[in-house]
């Protein structure tokens, strides 16, 4: 599935996609961090395929983006925090 969404800074892709992973797999979710989206559409029950989702709603669409990318800004801001802690 191809990515539409671009980084500003491109070379953080890695650092994300592993951010993602930890994130999540401490949220329960064990698939690579491209397939968590799966995994949160499958619990959710709606129907997510690999490739094109025109049928979704926006709503189905928010509770499965919704979950992982709350949980990574919520780990980036704890981790923003720590570091000013540190300084």
């Amino acid at each position: 599935m191809a990515r539409k969404n671009k980084l500003l800074v491109p070379e953080a892709r890695e650092g994300l996609d592993q951010l993602k992973g930890r994130v999540m797999k401490a949220k329960g979710y064990n698939a690579a961090p491209d397939d968590i989206k799966y995994e949160v559409a499958k619990e959710q029950g709606i129907p997510l395929n690999k490739g094109k989702n025109g049928q979704l709603t926006s709503e189905q669409a928010g509770k499965i983006g919704g979950p992982i990318g709350g949980n990574m800004v919520k780990e980036m801001i704890k981790m923003a925090q720590e570091q000013m802690i540190r300084k």
